[in-house]
């Protein structure tokens, strides 16, 4: 059973930066394909980044060039580096252990509780 937590959520004002991090247990991490997710009032949960086994990333074109996911094999973590944010980056951030095929993420069943993020314009 895979467990998540994330943190490192909190206010931060448009144009600033703020780290994420993720922690897992309960599985070999340098295993695991581990994404990140956001989602804000009345939107769907978006796949935001994901980083593969082989430190590949992907990102959504919504944080692309200002997002920067990472991971710590011997920590278990992985991490949320976000730059010049926007008011619309204002979410609940989740991380998601996944499976990747057919060149696409998939999410799996296990979940953190999520950290927020604000931001003040």
């Amino acid at each position: 059973q895979v467990q998540l937590a994330e943190s490192g959520g909190g206010l931060v004002q448009t144009g600033g930066s703020r780290i994420l991090s993720c922690t897992s247990s309960g599985s070999i991490f340098r295993l695991l394909v581990m994404g990140w997710y956001r989602q804000s009032p009345g939107k769907e949960r978006e796949l935001i980044a994901y980083i593969l086994t082989g430190n590949e990333t992907h990102y959504a074109d919504s944080v692309k060039g200002r997002f920067t996911i990472s991971r710590d094999n011997a920590q278990s973590k992985v991490y949320l580096q976000m730059n010049d944010l926007k008011p619309e980056d204002a979410a609940v951030y989740y991380c998601n252990v996944g499976r990747y095929y057919i060149n696409t993420y998939h999410p799996s069943e296990y979940w953190g509780q999520g950290t927020q993020v604000t931001v003040s314009s």
